[in-house]
């Protein structure tokens, strides 16, 4: 194959794979060979993957391929390659979760949403890195090489869902499958260019990822952990989110779907005055987060030139008033880990373990810290119901800065303000939290090139305003379908 004809294949939406394969126009094995061929030029630098699959891909094409030719019916992710995050389980495929631990687990079931995926015709072209356990917002562990972005290999990608963002942004896979439980979606969409949505708890199902309680580590977060899909355009996201969303009764969460036409959503946000007198509330720093001016400059021109300006929202500067829960956010996650096993995992195995995890676990924590974080976060819920009371969406940047160099958990200072390492995600949890829908979509580029997120956040399982404004602000936004810069892996 040419390169420029693999790198057409590998520039093809999701949405333009299934409906060149559901004609017979596009070979999905075809496909597997230019998705492969890609990933072996660009891994080397990237470390998207940490599990590639071509032999399991290609068996896949193969035999849909075969019920093509028999004229069966093609499924709504027919033919499109897939990475998937390496928290989510596969059965029969390495999952490693980003631990020394488990790095020779092989599941025997799928994660719902990997069942679900596969079932609809999607091509598993392998796991993708994450931070150990999710417990970070970068592509770090201590099992394989730490994920690079593809606008510049010596930044972060963001995580946890590092190496599915990585492997999108870089044109080796059209979408990936994240997960999120404080901003792991978000992130990475956001510093890599891409599309991250989060949907409402509840609106896709996670099991047995947070609820397999034989398996420290990979059983927490329960009340926070969200699974969505990362992609180049709203309409790809929208095309999984109607794939993944349902109730199933393993997750108690779990919420019915038949309210929302996922696709139809996005469709009508691209309509003449779609999202025109929506109310938006923007808040570009929550009161109390230290923003990068990169950022708040692209972000502020995001929100007056495109959601007032040019698709005639009406958007209202906001002050939440809520504190920071950072505090509360950290004590939850705990509280939801098995922290038993954790422990009893760290006394084995600590020194091949990432240390701030091991830091974190073995803090002092007490029953009044969890109590009180419980009470932080109803307080923040009530605060946020009000808020929402007066206003459609909720849109603020996604990360406090851009990429920043590879290595670290998070600036130590942002605009002259000393901050914690992870002061830099804070415009994200809120919505964990409280579980509403919140999505990142691009907002333009810094001077110095790097892509910049833009967080809309719906009302409570009200993701199909979430969706239409997604659509409609890229279909209006002059950035949209800016991608890396060639060098990397061209």
């Amino acid at each position: 194959m040419r390169r420029h004809e693999r790198d057409e294949l590998c520039g093809l939406s999701a949405t333009e794979i299934v409906d060149r394969v559901r004609r017979r126009e596009l070979s999905p094995v075809e496909l597997v060979d230019a998705v492969f061929d890609r990933m072996w030029e660009v891994e080397p630098t990237l470390h998207a993957f940490c599990t590639p699959t071509p032999d399991l891909a290609r068996a896949q094409a193969i035999r849909l391929a075969d019920a093509l030719a028999r004229g069966e019916a093609a499924g709504p992710l027919a033919g499109v390659p897939m990475g998937i995050k390496d928290l989510l389980s596969t059965a029969g495929v390495r999952t490693t979760s980003g631990s020394w631990v488990y790095r020779d687990f092989v599941p025997d079931q799928d994660d719902i949403v990997v069942e679900r995926s596969l079932a609809a015709g999607a091509l598993c072209a392998g796991k993708t890195n994450t931070s150990e356990f999710g417990y970070s917002a970068t592509g770090q562990n201590m099992l394989f090489p730490i994920t690079r972005n593809p606008w510049n290999p010596a930044l972060t990608p963001g995580g946890s869902s590092a190496g599915s963002a990585a492997a999108v942004a870089a044109g080796i896979v059209p979408v990936a499958l994240g997960s999120d439980g404080g901003c792991s979606v978000r992130i990475p969409a956001a510093l890599c260019g891409l599309v991250g949505f989060k949907p409402s708890m509840g609106r896709v199902p996670v099991y047995p990822g947070c609820r397999d309680d034989r398996l420290p580590g990979v059983s927490g977060w329960e009340s926070l952990e969200h699974i969505g899909p990362i992609t180049r355009t709203v309409d790809d996201a929208a095309l999984l989110l109607s794939v993944l969303a349902g109730p199933d009764p393993r997750d108690r969460h779990t919420v019915p779907c038949g309210d929302i036409d996922w696709i139809g959503a996005a469709r009508s946000g691209r309509r003449a005055g779609a999202v025109a007198g929506l109310r938006v509330g923007y808040s570009p720093d929550l009161g109390y987060l230290a923003v990068d001016p990169r950022v708040r400059g692209v972000v502020d021109r995001a929100v007056t030139e495109v959601l007032e300006q040019r698709l005639g929202c009406r958007v209202e500067t906001v002050t939440p008033g809520w504190p920071d829960p950072a505090d509360a956010f950290s004590a939850l996650i705990v509280a939801e880990t098995d922290l038993t096993g954790m422990r009893r995992m760290i006394d084995e195995h600590g020194e091949r373990m990432s240390p701030h995890l091991v830091a974190w676990m073995r803090e002092d924590w007490t029953a009044q810290q969890f109590t009180d974080a419980n009470i932080r976060r109803k307080a923040l819920v009530n605060a946020m119901a009000e808020l929402m009371s007066r206003i459609d969406v909720l849109v603020t940047p996604t990360s406090a800065v851009p990429a920043f160099p590879i290595g670290s958990h998070g600036p130590a200072e942002i605009d002259g303000r000393p901050v914690s390492p992870s002061a830099w995600i804070g415009f994200n949890y809120p919505a964990n939290l409280t579980g509403q829908p919140a999505a990142s979509i691009p907002a333009g580029l810094t001077d110095d090139g790097l892509p910049v997120g833009l967080q809309i956040i719906g009302r409570h399982l009200d993701d199909a305003t979430v969706l239409r404004l997604a659509a409609a602000v890229e279909q209006a936004a002059p950035w949209s379908g800016q991608r890396p810069p060639c060098g990397v892996g061209s």
